[in-house]
């Protein structure tokens, strides 16, 4: 691909991110391409149909919040890795409410998502869990698909991002208390 098309294709991803979360998944392809700094026509050459452009955004925000794993274990005890990414994952949650809607219409293109979602997070996932057991700091009870639905669970019902985040860090706080326990 060449660069400048690269660029347009991150930069209409990058827009689309930003437009899905404060206007949804049908906001005008217009706004899209607008923000991204590009024509319509641009827009359509790069993604035909609007699911291709929600599959896009899904998938590069599921990757960034999986890759964060890594560098967060990195940087951080297992403990406080497995908080600080839990953290991330809601953050990743509360901004892709107006996805779950597109992914669960019974539009073919979103059909291998949810498997790629919970693969893909869950990997991530399990590696900080399994440190964190390991060090002794959290329950060794605990699977990734679980914990991942639990704070899918948390985030759907709550008010407001900030609320998630005070909602997850209790269950985190949970985590630890079974392990002294």
């Amino acid at each position: 691909m060449r660069a400048d098309a690269r660029r347009n294709l991150d930069a209409l991803t990058d827009a689309a991110k930003a437009v899905f979360a404060s206007d949804g998944v049908d906001a005008p392809a217009k706004v899209i391409a607008d923000r991204a700094g590009v024509g319509v026509g641009t827009l359509y050459r790069h993604f035909p149909q609007r699911s291709d452009l929600v599959v896009a955004v899904f998938r590069n925000a599921v990757e960034a919040c999986a890759d964060a794993a890594d560098d967060l274990a990195a940087r951080n005890t297992p403990d406080a890795a497995l908080g600080l990414w839990l953290q991330r994952f809601t953050e990743f949650v509360a901004t892709k409410r107006g996805l779950a809607a597109a992914l669960h219409s019974g539009d073919p293109a979103f059909e291998a998502l949810p498997a790629y979602f919970i693969g893909r997070l869950g990997d991530a996932l399990t590696g900080l869990l399994d440190a964190a057991a390991a060090a002794g700091t959290i329950s060794a009870d605990v699977d990734a698909p679980q914990l991942l639905r639990a704070v899918a669970d948390l985030c759907h019902g709550s008010p407001s991002p900030e609320h998630s985040q005070r909602m997850v860090a209790l269950l985190v706080d949970g985590l630890r208390y079974r392990a002294t326990v």
